[in-house]
């Protein structure tokens, strides 16, 4: 049987994590490939490498609009790729993507898959917006095979003409990588100490009630609108305390008043970027997600496997995520919608519970890693 080599790219190793955890593992058992990541240096992306098994391959790629450095990242991968003997290249995100599948073309790599993750110019306008529109267009020409990560992506694809709709593919019901609901997002898993440890770091009590947050905290997540809904709850309830797990990026920069109030509010806690944030679902009883633009929000699936009952909105991807008044709750963008929906949880703890739980079994049922890795295997053949 011929064995590939698999060269995915990545632009920042955040992503690492949530796009592959132990993808690389199980299909080398499968197929027998060797799988290489490129990406933006970082500590993480090599310190990971050994764990989840994939060759590194450092490769400045930046997220922001930079012809001269995409330039050079695409001859940096063409040249990876014909030093190594790569078969197959993988692209992820639009920078990601763009770059990967126009160095692939070039080195006339007949396997060119493009993980749309998202629709990119969503929540853009005027100039920028058709910038970002033909970017992922030019993405989509140069790539063999389009994964979108949703129904909702491959919708908008298709009536956005971003590429032929025959490269268009789904993995199951969405997402790009599947969720480890046996070990990593299991409740009854959960590590008493760890836990016990985090409690007295973030100075948390039994008797508090935690509304958390996991990703990037930019504006485009729905942080601006959160904070302002947190006012509105902490008066309603004493004891609850917003958790926020991930960094404050300058990009899609959230506004000088949330970050004050991230600060300098004592109902708000603060981890900044976490390597591991599967720990951190433990410490919740309820998730929200107030975004803007999503693909296919893989936290909401973390947290619905971790019990939780997922406050989210209607952005693209999101509908597909939970099953309404079922697993959790739709959100619009306004304050004081997001702060009665996480009121209405807090104060009926067996609507919380019982949401939570089916929550888990939606994701079981549908999302499990193990079944997601199969389709890529038997559908992409990476």
């Amino acid at each position: 049987m011929k064995r590939d080599k698999v060269l995915h790219i990545i632009t920042v190793s955040f992503v690492i994590n949530h796009f592959f955890g132990k993808q690389f593992f199980y299909l080398k058992n499968e197929s027998g490939n060797e799988y290489h990541l490129g990406c933006t240096s970082s500590k993480e992306f090599f310190e990971l490498s050994n764990e989840l098994e994939y060759i590194p391959f450092e490769v400045e790629i930046t997220r922001s609009i930079s012809p001269l450095k995409d330039v050079k990242a695409i001859i940096r991968i063409y040249q990876y790729i014909k030093r190594n003997n790569i078969t197959k290249v993988v692209g992820h995100t639009p920078k990601g993507g763009m770059v990967a599948m126009i160095a692939s073309f070039f080195a006339n790599i007949s396997d060119r898959i493009y993980f749309r993750h998202g629709i990119i110019y969503e929540t853009s306008s005027g100039a920028k917006r058709i910038l970002l529109k033909n970017i992922d267009k030019l993405t989509g020409f140069f790539a063999s095979k389009v994964v979108c990560v949703s129904q909702s992506v491959k919708d908008i694809s298709e009536k956005d003409k971003l590429n032929n709709p025959a490269k268009n593919v789904i993995l199951g019901l969405g997402t790009c990588n599947g969720i480890d609901t046996e070990n990593k997002f299991n409740p009854s898993k959960t590590d008493a100490a760890s836990l016990n440890m985090l409690r007295s770091k973030y100075a948390i009590s039994r008797d508090d009630k935690i509304v958390g947050y996991v990703g990037r905290l930019v504006k485009d997540k729905g942080i601006d609108d959160l904070i302002q809904a947190w006012e509105i709850v902490k008066l309603n309830y004493s004891n609850a305390k917003l958790l926020l797990v991930g960094p404050i990026e300058q990009r899609d920069s959230i506004s000088d008043y949330s970050k004050n109030k991230i600060s300098e509010d004592p109902s708000i806690i603060f981890t900044d970027f976490v390597i591991d944030a599967s720990q951190y679902f433990s410490l919740m009883d309820i998730f929200v997600l107030p975004t803007y633009r999503e693909g296919f929000p893989t936290v909401a699936l973390e947290a619905s496997s971790m019990n939780l009952p997922v406050i989210i909105t209607k952005a693209t991807g999101c509908t597909e995520s939970i099953l309404v008044n079922k697993t959790g709750s739709f959100i619009t963008h306004e304050p004081i919608d997001i702060a009665n929906k996480i009121l209405y949880y807090l104060q009926n703890d067996g609507v919380a519970l019982k949401h939570g739980k089916r929550g888990r079994l939606f994701v079981q049922e549908n999302f499990e890693q193990t079944k997601i890795w199969k389709l890529i295997s038997e559908i992409l053949k990476i």
